[in-house]
């Protein structure tokens, strides 16, 4: 047999194992992680998280989703183009509950696992679904500020945006909290939507402390309303005045919550969420059984309990070792 045929022989088993990898870095699985926006601290934490399972497990995390939290149409194409290059899974945060199932039925017809991460959507193909228990952290919200007024008074909740599966059941486990444990408390607004966008969200919050300038307690169902609001009182010279309970973490809430203009804060684990997603997806792309459903838990921060150090942990997490 000549030399050069040989030498073919000798290379085919690794031109053949070559072919049945994939194009990742290093021939690692691709994970891509899809969250519903990427300004805010909340995904952040997603990311790093995320960050730190694929480091661990020795998988190739990709970082992709829209700048804002209500584009649904670039969220439906980044998960296109991930379906289009061949990614061995798709970790997302839906930003809408019903757009996002036809592109995802797409990703399973093509192979492709999913697990649904922070907020739900209307479709049971997912492999698990990895959040907060969110209709827990709105009754916990709703305890809240119902015991700070004494289970009295005139009360705002400023929605964030229809479709979002995620605040839509704190503001359901809010009302039904308040209307069914505190008879004495009146919702006077419930209907106002804050939108995707700090910015929004204060318009908005001016809007309903006009309108309603005898409100005494406000909810507001994640980070960008909570400011959002928070500074539409600043602006109105009633922060610290008016019982306010908000969700979620930054640095500026965190100090808000330190000076007394905010009363509570429910806490999520985003970093554990972006953790789990990942480790859950990899067990199963692994043939391991994995649960359909994993609460990571809420608590509410508060003054007096914000530098306990489990506390501190979720309002200021410290992400520089998985976000470089």
């Amino acid at each position: 047999m000549k030399p050069s045929v040989l030498r073919f022989l000798a290379v085919l088993p690794l031109l053949l194992l070559a072919a049945c990898g994939d194009d990742g870095a290093g021939g690692k699985r691709r994970i891509a992680v899809i969250p519903k926006g990427t300004t805010h601290e909340f995904w952040k934490s997603i990311h790093a998280g995320a960050n730190k399972a694929g480091a661990e497990l020795g998988v190739e995390i990709i970082w992709k989703g829209p700048q804002k939290e209500d584009d649904r149409d670039d969220q439906i194409k980044v998960v296109e183009d991930f379906i289009s290059r061949g990614v061995d899974g798709i970790v997302v945060a839906p930003l809408d509950d019903k757009a996002l199932a036809p592109p995802l039925s797409d990703a399973v017809r093509e192979g492709i696992p999913v697990v649904i991460c922070d907020s739900g959507v209307e479709w049971d193909g997912h492999v698990s679904f990895v959040a907060t228990d969110n209709y827990r952290g709105g009754v916990l919200a709703a305890e809240r500020l119902g015991t700070l007024l004494g289970g009295n008074g005139k009360v705002v909740m400023l929605r964030y945006q229809e479709g979002s599966a995620s605040t839509m059941a704190r503001e359901a486990g809010f009302l039904a909290t308040v209307t069914g444990k505190f008879p004495g408390i009146d919702v006077v607004s419930s209907n106002q939507y804050g939108g995707a966008t700090t910015e929004s969200s204060y318009k908005r919050g001016e809007a309903l402390l006009t309108a309603f300038p005898g409100v005494e307690g406000i909810f507001c169902p994640n980070e960008s309303t909570t400011f959002g609001m928070l500074r539409a009182l600043q602006d109105a010279g009633r922060a610290g005045k008016v019982r306010f309970v908000g969700f979620d973490s930054s640095e500026k809430l965190m100090q808000a919550l330190g000076s007394g203009e905010l009363d509570g804060l429910v806490l999520q684990n985003p970093f554990l969420m972006g953790e789990l997603s990942v480790r859950v997806l990899v067990d199963h792309l692994e043939g391991r059984s994995v649960e359909r459903r994993i609460d990571t838990g809420a608590r509410v921060a508060t003054r007096e309990n914000m530098d306990e150090p489990d506390v501190k942990a979720l309002l200021a997490p410290d992400l520089s070792a998985w976000l470089k």
